[in-house]
């Protein structure tokens, strides 16, 4: 029997007993009220906010007195909970932020000094031309000065007063006014006569003892005079610097900011009063270096990554440029706790202190690296051991200037090995050259040539580093990876080694030689960070053909300057990081050297990187030449050694053909694998039938479906390729390249 038959079962049977006492009747309520709970807890969301206090059988007294035994509800909030108390305090600062900043009290201190040398250049200039216009007005000004003493020795302020009282016929009050002011013209024109008399006597003393003095005295009492006469609305000395005031960040100013930018739950919450909806300032509006901070929690289920996605809107409730707007969350706070941070000037427009280590300074790659500044122009550190890195962007936005910043801090770790592969071929890294121990610009097949087997060297030394670490002891090495004790051992022979690849899509889409580059690539960029090996990529076509997955999805450190889609932005980032508000889009063309950082730290950041220029980066490379030369690591293309020649370079469709029959017109992919392994097992060791269908779109061939036997001899349809696809591909390319 369901649900719906016993509702109309006891429909009936209450019908049927109109005559029963009311106690008789309630009883079949309370079987029909606990039939009902009983499904309906299966449904209702709320069913688990009350509890029954008679589901043990224990009831009131007063309710079996009456008869009713229906279940009392009880609220699931007890009142003898007790509270958890935990109690956090945070002391306010006792100095302000801009005095205990280093970036804050220079801007500070550069803004006044500037001002102040300025105004006293600008001011200098034009001091004879001052000194003309106060003498002209000189005697307006004595006139004035005359007319305003006599006016004030005579009381004329106090004649209005005595002559409403003569009119109102108020004769006390008028006498009272009268005699106040006798008092005050007695005291007044003694004072005046007084100081009549002692200037009268001071100049003829000054001309007889000194009189180069009285003329200096009576050139400041003409130009005291001319500013006398001076119009008030035209004064002869003017600013120098004309202030253009911003609006002092306020409580009202955020919260009708926010209150535009669409959200419905903070539009409801500032309406109804804020704290009715968990919304508050959690403390002062302050100066954060330069600009302001402003610390609230939002209202409940909002969280800063909403904030984060509406910034333009922010930033037009807030009167300022969408480059001086930069909401975020407080990692050390819960997850509705936005911090506003509103700068003076956009992040592009401020002024950025020099890079550190720019004049001085050695780097442990082990340690973090002051690479650039945050909104505040506060330092931002990253640490490029055991990380892979990934730097995004379209052209000209500063990709290649950032990746240049990254080598230079390696160059300027003594024990780092270097390798820069520039492939957009302009010498942007050839100020490293005197540092590289392998180094290469261009993208002929002879550079990508030479980067293959730059490599290969590092695929050698990486199987070579794992051997080493394995048979380290684990008091040693507890870690199993290079650590900067086990680097300073140079009989180990485990250094840093970075390596670059700028424009990296060239060498992953060659014909040639880009499918053994990226599996390289792909090893080093999964095995490389534990056994000290860094790797860096650059593309400003950040797609899964330019940038391999396999190479992306395991990169640590991400940097994305401006990009022009979500695809892109995820592509650096990460998956879902457009989603989340962290949006390379928004940066404007301007805003180069400025990128979303992720992967150091909990959060992404904003970071606008130092800038380093070609004659900068080449005196860091002098400086950094001359460490390496006291600790004996300058090798490779530094000294012009070039890298061996390894054996000669395959072919993967020709390989493919030396594998498959003549008379094999379809192949399974996973027997191409296990073939090319055994043909180079330096080479295709590894290789699954998904790597020889990624490896084979890049030539314009695709898996179709093949029927073969098993090795059970059971036949079955798998992914395979056509041989015949093989030889129209290598015809195809052949043809293009005799044609070049």
């Amino acid at each position: 029997m369901n649900h719906e038959e016993e509702n109309e079962l006891f429909n009936r049977l209450e019908a049927d007993m109109g005559a029963v006492s009311g106690a008789e009747v309630v009883d079949l309520s309370k079987v029909r009220s606990a039939r009902a709970g009983s499904a309906d807890s299966h449904t209702d969301p709320t069913a688990d906010r009350w509890t029954d206090s008679g589901t043990d059988g224990s009831a009131d007294s007063d309710d079996e007195e009456s008869g009713d035994s229906v279940a009392r509800p009880v609220p699931v909030d007890s009142p003898a909970l007790p509270s958890p108390g935990v109690t956090t305090y945070k002391r306010r600062p006792i100095l302000p932020s801009w005095l205990t900043s280093k970036p804050g009290f220079v801007s500070t201190v550069q803004r006044a000094t500037g001002n102040a040398l300025y105004a006293t250049a600008y001011h200098g200039i034009r001091t004879p031309w001052y000194a003309l216009q106060l003498g002209l007005l000189a005697p307006r000004g004595t006139v004035r000065l005359i007319r305003g003493t006599n006016q004030w020795a005579w009381d004329a302020e106090g004649a209005p007063l005595r002559a409403y009282e003569v009119r109102m016929e108020n004769t006390a009050e008028y006498l009272k006014l009268s005699r106040q002011r006798d008092g005050r013209v007695r005291l007044r024109v003694l004072v005046a006569t007084v100081a009549l008399v002692f200037g009268t006597v001071f100049a003829l003393t000054m001309y007889v003892m000194a009189p180069g003095w009285l003329a200096v005295f009576a050139s400041a009492a003409v130009l005291v005079a001319g500013f006398w006469g001076a119009p008030q609305d035209q004064p002869v000395i003017g600013p120098a610097v004309l202030k253009t005031e911003l609006q002092k960040l306020t409580g009202p100013i955020v919260l009708r900011a926010l209150d535009n930018i669409g959200n419905a739950k903070l539009s409801a919450a500032i309406k109804k009063g804020g704290d009715m909806n968990g919304m508050r300032f959690t403390a002062e509006i302050t100066r954060d270096g330069p600009g302001y901070r402003a610390d609230l929690d939002l209202p409940w289920g909002v969280t800063p990554e909403d904030i984060m996605e509406a910034r333009k809107p922010l930033a037009s409730g807030l009167r300022r440029k969408v480059g001086c707007v930069w909401p975020s969350p407080d990692p050390t706070e819960h997850e509705g706790r936005l911090i506003l941070w509103v700068g003076d000037k956009p992040m592009n427009e401020t002024t950025k202190p020099a890079w550190p280590l720019l004049k001085s300074g050695t780097v442990d790659l082990f340690q973090p690296v002051v690479f650039g500044n945050d909104q505040r122009m506060g330092d931002v550190t990253v640490t490029l051991m055991f990380a892979s890195v990934v730097v995004g962007s379209i052209p000209r936005m500063g990709k290649t200037f950032l990746m240049r910043l990254f080598l230079l801090i390696a160059a300027l770790d003594p024990r780092a090995e270097l390798y820069a592969f520039d492939f957009k071929g302009t010498g942007d890294f050839g100020a490293l050259e005197p540092v590289a121990h392998r180094y290469r610009a261009g993208d002929d097949d002879e550079d990508i040539l030479y980067v293959l087997e730059s490599l290969r060297e590092l695929r050698e030394e990486l199987r070579r580093r794992a051997k080493v670490i394995r048979a380290l002891p684990r008091s040693r090495c507890p870690e199993s990876k290079v650590t900067s004790d086990l680097a300073n051992d140079k009989a180990l022979k485990l250094h840093p080694i970075v390596a670059a690849f700028d424009e990296c899509q060239v060498p992953f889409e060659h014909d040639k030689y880009g499918a053994e580059i990226e599996e390289i690539c792909t090893d080093l960029g999964k095995r490389g960070p534990a056994l000290g090996i860094v790797t860096l990529f650059g593309t400003q076509r950040p797609d899964a053909k330019s940038l391999p997955t396999g190479i992306s999805s395991n990169a640590v450190l991400r940097f994305c300057l401006k990009v022009m889609g979500q695809p892109a932005n995820d592509m650096v980032l990460g998956t879902s990081m457009y989603k989340a508000g962290y949006r390379a889009t928004m940066f404007s063309r301007s805003d180069r050297g400025i990128c979303w950082m992720a992967g150091e730290g909990d959060d992404p950041r904003i970071v606008a990187s130092a800038f380093v220029d070609a004659v900068g980066a080449e005196t860091v490379v002098a400086r950094a030449r001359k460490m390496r030369e006291d600790y004996g690591n300058i090798t490779g293309h530094a000294i012009g050694e070039q890298p061996e020649a390894g054996e000669a370079t395959f072919d993967l469709l020709a390989d493919i053909l030396r594998v498959v029959a003549a008379d094999e017109e379809k192949v399974w992919n996973e027997k191409v694998a296990t073939r090319l392994a055994s043909l180079r097992p330096e080479v295709y060791s590894g290789w699954k039938a998904e790597t020889v269908a990624k490896n084979l779109r890049p030539h314009g061939i695709t898996a179709l479906d093949v029927w073969g036997t098993s090795d059970r001899g059971k036949g079955t349809t798998r992914r395979g390729i056509a041989r015949a696809d093989i030889t129209k591909a290598i015809t195809e390319r052949d043809g293009k390249r005799s044609a070049d």
